[in-house]
């Protein structure tokens, strides 16, 4: 309905059950390569390219960015994809989406699935009590400036970018799988493109006109998975999300990972996921 096109990366065959998968910041479709090979056997998988991101259109107003038009965007695709349900994975900043679109129309929502992302309640609960939290989520603030976040990404060949994902403080650590030259060559394409950072800046810029959100309760079964290492979200968040799921709810906090879990312990999250999609959750948790 909003007349944008949206890109996405598919694999497994039309017709089996859909399984769509939201990225983080700052990345695209590409940070779910190795889910996209592992659930084709048995999955219609689809990456996206988020609102302003990568190959899909990118609206100029930060006013386009607001949660509601995020949230409208993943019903719009999946109808549009001619599926009226699926099987829901977000990461980061997709986790919260992924979240949001479970809370709003559960009945697209067979199950849940939320990388490195608590409930958007409790991050919002979290982030007023706790400092050290405030401090780690200062990109949100920085990101209001206009224009200045954007070239400081630029900077030195896109240092920022690269070290997002290499550094010893953020990056994925010694025990995961790091990303090669050719992986950080596709983040690097996909970023210097001109005016290619902004969109996805946008989504933070509109943040505050959504939250604090109101106390909203996921009736579907939900996995969350956790890079313990994670240098951007405290993992006490991940505990405190259970309260929220009115199903049943698993937890898996991963020791020596990183905030790019999916990316740095690939086998071990795919087979997390395979586990949690065929267990039998129909029963509500105590």
């Amino acid at each position: 309905d909003s007349g944008l096109r949206f890109h996405y990366v598919a694999a497994g065959e039309r017709g089996k059950p859909l399984m769509l998968l939201l990225h983080g910041f700052p990345e695209f479709w590409y940070s779910w390569r190795h889910q996209l090979r592992e659930f084709k056997s048995e999955y219609r998988v689809v990456a996206l390219d988020l609102r302003g991101y990568g190959e899909t259109d990118a609206p100029s107003h930060k006013e386009n960015y607001k949660l509601d038009c995020l949230i409208t965007d993943i019903k719009d695709i999946l109808e549009s994809l001619g599926y009226n349900k699926c099987v829901l994975i977000g990461h980061d900043w997709g986790g919260m989406i992924a979240w949001l679109v479970a809370i709003c129309y559960p009945e697209m929502v067979t199950k849940l699935i939320v990388v490195n992302f608590p409930h958007p309640s409790v991050f919002t609960e979290y982030i007023l009590r706790h400092p050290s939290q405030l401090i780690k989520s200062g990109y949100y603030f920085f990101f209001q400036m206009p224009w200045f976040p954007e070239f400081m990404f630029t900077v030195n060949d896109f240092k920022v970018l690269k070290s997002l994902f290499t550094s010893q403080a953020t990056g994925i650590g010694r025990k995961g799988c790091r990303l090669t030259a050719e992986d950080i060559e596709a983040y690097l394409y996909v970023f210097s493109q001109p005016g290619a950072l902004t969109g996805p800046i946008n989504h933070y810029r509109s943040i505050f006109s959504c939250l604090p959100l109101q106390h909203h309760e996921v009736v579907m079964p939900t996995l969350l998975l956790w890079g313990e290492r994670d240098a951007f979200m405290e993992v006490e968040m991940a505990e405190m999300t259970r309260i929220y799921v009115k199903n049943h709810f698993r937890l898996t906090i991963l020791s020596e990972a990183s905030h790019w879990l999916q990316q740095d312990q690939p086998d071990i999250v795919n087979k997390l996921i395979w586990t949690f999609l065929k267990e039998e959750t129909t029963r509500k948790r105590e």
